[in-house]
């Protein structure tokens, strides 16, 4: 292995000693910037590839010898930690970039990291040239403790959990051990370069795994620089990408997915997920968890072990659920509503109101027979219950993941894990603009800040401007397919031809229904577009903001895309179940959108089979359109772009092209995991009540989501940046509201959309019969209308009959009452059923709700114990090896009375830890 030279080390020193490199024109390439490369080859401005070159030739290095599946440099055995890559060019700017390459490669070296670099007449195409990255150990250990990357330091003593008896029923979901546990488990401590015979180094090339080491090469790529451009200098490999100087910057994976590699050194980690985890075959066992998170990195591996933990808990929603569904199902025939509509004697004799002005004719109530049934199978004491159980089912949910991921915490060393170390470095688009320095309260230490002017105010104002625009155009979008419900429910009632021969679509579909199918479509496929314009208008915007940090910036960006997504996804289903039918008016004084379309109504069974509709189409439809989105759009680029090169022998398409030729991940892909779940999240809580099954089509759903997830990102995308994380972010936070909404949401449904508040105040307050409480229920929720009361512009033009009443669905006084069309008691009555109803779920759900999250710990007594006793641990390992530094020195002969101090003090800081 290469080893720097003297002023190469002196350079490394300096940028050790930076603090979290935030200063990017300080200590850490302060040097790099100012001073010649004494690599040999470069005294006489050859640039890095031609250097390479030379040497590879002077060194009489066959390539064609060497398998160009390997993931190792020509020697075979510097590893390859990260590839760059970038094709000549033939414009202006091509000279430019040249000189941004030929200063960035050379800092690069500086900095210590070694390269070589492939010719473009190796490479399939020909014209691209690839730039291989190995970080030496000095490197790896100077940045190690810069980053605070916690490293073995002794095997962990810990008796494992007691083994469960019952653990032979899940046989059949787990995987091999050595898949589980692809490691042993160690007590760690941040590394030291000092302190380096302390850690359990085996093998310098395999000590540090292939993630923390992209991780840090990375680290190093975002903050090197490469010139002076318009009085700024100039740095960071995002920068290089975005102008194009080079074409891609990814770490790569360790072999091919189908195959191991014929390297014995590689992992063949790649492989082993792709076999025990991204085949769909294999939906039913556990995940690898900590191959994930070994093979991707903490970040990535939370994510799935947040998603496949939802998933678990999804499958006693959607058990509950389906029970509630079926007992809708058994007991359609017991349903005296639909009993009543259905009877030619009762429904068949009740003459309804036209359903639109003038078109429209009268028209039967035993026309709407089958959506009253269907109607039942949703709408049902059933669904009181699954409303209160997902009220707490959520409660559990969140508090049931808490413990989880402070298990991982513990497990993946992350429970003294730093933000700062990670997401709350400055981001290099902020220290670009940083213009002046200001004293860190904290620290008391001068740092980097931009300072905000008048025109930064302006902008920031229209900015917002622009988020509450994009808003207001939701609300314009789902107003024009009211618009569109409202003249299309009109055309759909006149298809209704009389009222003694229903024509098909007012047996199979009503009008209400037909509506609600064909509106439903039209928004799904408004929400895609806007969804669309949305993702770009909303990074756009956060880029404006320029945020300090990467956390910050993930999260303002977070919450801009929630607020879009809650608004486009949620708005219909929010008409549908509090507007739809309540301000309708009533025959003589119906209400008018802008004066020419009539409100809709609901249908005589209850608005909640079309909320149920509008639900389950778009929840469907989104979920199906984003796997197929997920899966088959990146396997058809990936496709295209190796149709010449899947002949090509092994020799010809090496690794780094291979890789090249995938997808790219990209630094918001999980951002976009995240929030395709919470948006699904909040159909199945927000308004589950209408809808049992929601939770049914989510589990399947997510089943599904793992598996294409998992194998989109080994097969079909380039390996992705490690990153450290220790929990699900701002995404806790909005699962959080979204619960607390949740409970008020379902109790409006059930009280406002629902049926049952009415009927149960029919059958202990108004009913009149006692052997069957609930018959005549259908007639009591159906007022009457005298047709000499229609003004011109109501009444019918071709009517087939001549009724002197219809009837409507309201409680009003019937036209010979002195009170004549005003609302009844019974209104009122119900109207204060419904408010009771809802202060009482809302506080029983709430009550219970909080009680529960009281009753269960965050983190679990046996993870708080571990965790106190790998520190104790970890303390006295550290306190024995300075006492034994202490007593080496005082054997080399050291003064005798200042040493004895040294020990003693040692000595005590142990029996200290022992304590405690």
């Amino acid at each position: 292995m290469n080893r720097l030279g003297r002023k190469d080390e002196e350079t490394l020193i300096e940028m050790a000693q930076a603090t979290d490199g935030e200063e990017v024109n300080g200590p850490l390439f302060e040097n790099i910037s100012n001073t010649d490369s004494e690599h040999p080859g470069n005294s006489e401005g050859l640039s890095t590839t031609e250097t390479t070159l030379l040497i590879s030739d002077l060194q009489g290095i066959d390539k064609r010898h060497q398998s160009k599946d390997s993931i190792f440099f020509r020697d075979g055995v510097r590893q390859i930690d990260f590839v760059l890559s970038y094709v000549d060019d033939p414009n202006k700017e091509g000279e430019k970039k040249v000189d941004r390459r030929r200063e960035f490669e050379n800092n690069l070296e500086k900095a210590g990291l070694e390269l070589e670099t492939e010719d473009k007449k190796e490479s399939e195409n020909g014209k691209t040239y690839f730039v291989k990255i190995h970080a030496p150990w000095e490197v790896l250990t100077t940045y190690a403790e810069v980053l605070n990357i916690k490293v073995p330091i002794k095997e962990n003593d810990i008796p494992s959990t007691v083994e469960n008896p019952l653990d032979f029923i899940t046989q059949p979901f787990r995987l091999p051990e050595n898949v589980m546990q692809p490691e042993p488990d160690y007590f760690t401590a941040p590394f030291s370069k000092e302190r380096q015979e302390l850690y359990l180094i085996h093998d310098e090339q395999t000590f540090f795994s292939p993630s923390v080491r992209n991780r840090i090469v990375y680290y190093i790529l975002s903050r090197c620089p490469y010139g002076t451009e318009e009085g700024k200098k100039k740095f960071g490999i995002k920068r290089l990408l975005s102008n194009g100087t080079y074409s891609a910057a990814y770490p790569l994976h360790d072999c091919q997915y189908w195959k191991k590699a014929s390297d014995p050194k590689c992992d063949n980690e790649r492989y082993t997920l792709y076999k025990e985890w991204a085949r769909f075959a294999r939906f039913f066992k556990e995940q690898p968890l900590d191959l994930i998170r070994k093979y991707y990195g903490e970040r990535i591996g939370i994510y799935f072990a947040w998603l496949g933990f939802y998933t678990e808990m999804l499958f006693f929603a959607a058990v509950v659920g389906f029970i509630c569904f079926l007992y809708g199902a058994f007991t359609m025939n017991e349903n005296m509503s639909s009993k009543e509509i259905c009877d030619s004697e009762i429904g068949g004799d009740i003459i309804m109101c036209p359903l639109c002005d003038r078109k429209c004719d009268y028209w039967r109530l035993n026309s709407t027979c089958e959506s009253s049934q269907y109607s039942h199978l949703f709408d049902n004491v059933a669904t009181l219950f699954f409303a209160i159980f997902m009220g707490i089912w959520v409660t559990l949910f969140l508090e049931f993941w808490k413990r989880r991921q402070a298990r991982l915490e513990y497990e993946w060393d992350l429970v003294d894990f730093e933000e700062e170390q990670q997401q709350l470095q400055l981001r290099p688009e902020y220290e670009a603009k940083c213009t002046q320095k200001r004293k860190n309260p904290v620290t008391q230490e001068l740092e980097m800040c931009k300072r905000k002017t008048v025109n930064d105010y302006g902008k920031l104002s229209l900015l917002y401007f622009g988020i509450l625009f994009w808003i207001s155009l939701i609300i314009a979008s789902m107003i024009a397919v009211i618009v569109y419900r409202l003249a299309v429910y009109a055309a759909f009632a006149s298809l209704m031809e009389n009222t003694q021969t229903p024509t098909p679509i007012s047996r199979l579909l009503t009008p209400q229904l037909a509506t609600s199918v064909t509106a439903s479509c039209l928004n799904f496929v408004i929400i895609m577009i806007l969804n669309f314009l949305y993702e770009r208008i909303a990074i756009w915007i956060t880029d404006m903001e320029i945020p300090r940090t990467h956390l910050e910036y993930e999260n303002r960006l977070t919450m801009k895309m929630f607020l879009f997504q809650f608004v486009n996804y949620y708005s219909s289903c929010f008409y549908v179940a509090f507007f739809k039918g309540k301000f309708a008016g009533y025959p003589g004084s119906y209400t008018y959108m802008f004066d020419s379309w009539r409100n809709e109504e609901c249908d005589p069974a209850g608005c909640l089979i079309e909320l149920t509709t509008q639900l389950t189409i778009i929840m469907a439809g989104k979920q199906i359109w984003g796997n197929i989105q997920e899966a088959f759009v990146p396997w058809i680029w990936n496709w295209w772009g190796r149709r010449r090169a899947r002949s090509s022998p092994e020799n010809l398409y090496s690794r780094w092209e291979q890789d090249h030729d995938l997808q790219t991940f990209g630094a918001l892909g999980l951002f976009y995991e995240y929030l395709e779940m919470v948006i699904q999240f909040g159909f199945i809580t927000l308004f589950v009540a209408s809808f049992p099954l929601a939770p049914l089509l989510a589990l399947m759903n997510n089943i599904l989501e793992i598996r294409v997830d998992s194998w989109k990102l080994t097969t079909q995308f380039r390996r992705p940046v490690a990153a450290k994380a220790h929990s699900i972010g701002i995404w806790q936070e909005i699962l959080n509201g979204m619960a607390i909404l949740s409970v008020v949401t379902n109790a409006f449904i059930v009280a406002f959309t629902s049926d049952m508040i009415p009927r149960l105040v029919y059958y202990y307050a108004y009913f009149t019969d006692l052997n069957s409480p609930m018959s005549g229920y259908i007639n009591s929720s159906l007022s009457v209308f005298q047709t000499s009361d229609f003004s011109d512009a109501n009444k019918p033009e071709h009517s087939t009959e001549d009724f002197e009443t219809c009837r409507y669905r309201d409680y009003r006084y019937p036209p010979d009452h002195e009170k004549k069309y005003t609302h009844t008691m019974q209104f009122w009555h119900i109207l204060a059923a419904k408010m009771a109803f809802i202060i009482i779920m809302e506080h029983i759900v709430f009550i219970v709700k909080f009680f529960i999250a009281w009753m269960i710990p965050d983190v679990p007594s046996e993870v708080k114990a571990k965790i106190k006793r790998e520190k104790y641990l970890t303390q006295k390992i550290l306190h024995e090896y300075e006492l034994n530094k202490l007593r080496q020195k005082l054997c080399e002969g050291r003064t005798y009375a200042n040493m004895e101090k040294e020990v003693i003090a040692s000595e005590g800081r142990v029996e200290l830890a022992e304590v405690m």
